[in-house]
């Protein structure tokens, strides 16, 4: 029996927007990406009525940033690459002065997330980031839930040696 069909809520969008945030952050490596990301998944979202299965709003739009990621990336490939500019944005903090250890941290973390291979990383973003459960990450990305254990571990494991290998203050996401 399939759930029944309903049509997404536009108005309860900006409740997700903090996980889709640090979601996209973990996906593109940067916090600027992240934010034109969100923004652009927002409007594809709401450029049409979106009729979805369950109650899952939060599932929905992770699978419409993931694509809207990977046809973003799809489409740069096919143009020529820009200058990168240094990025001077920091995480959303609501006291970033008082903290910018921490804001390095993030930094170095979401640098190491983003460089991991697709599979790795979409499970770690779903769980770790997103706050998806084992069981929704797996619907999410079309797997079983012990394949989303499995990746978590390897992923995790993964950026814990990219934390270690990294020099303190340097990014070492993509650019």
């Amino acid at each position: 029996m399939t759930p029944p069909e309903r049509t997404l809520d536009p108005s309860r969008l900006g409740d997700h927007i903090d996980r889709l945030f640090r979601a996209a952050w973990a996906l593109s490596g940067s916090p600027v990406e992240a934010e034109d990301l969100v923004q652009e998944t927002f409007a594809r979202v709401l450029a049409k009525p979106r009729r979805i299965r369950n109650q899952d709003d939060l599932g929905y739009l992770l699978q419409a940033l993931r694509n809207t990621f990977i046809s973003s990336r799809r489409a740069a490939a096919r143009r020529p690459a820009p200058e990168t500019l240094d990025e001077g944005i920091e995480p959303v903090d609501p006291s970033p002065a008082t903290r910018p250890d921490r804001a390095v941290e993030a930094r170095e973390v979401f640098g190491v997330i983003a460089s991991l291979s697709e599979p790795f990383r979409d499970a770690l973003v779903a769980v770790d980031v997103a706050g998806l459960s084992y069981g929704e990450a797996a619907e999410l990305l079309g797997t079983k839930e012990a394949t989303i254990t499995s990746r978590l571990f390897r992923a995790r494991a993964q950026v814990a040696r990219g934390m270690e290998s990294a020099p303190e203050g340097v990014e070492t996401g993509r650019d």
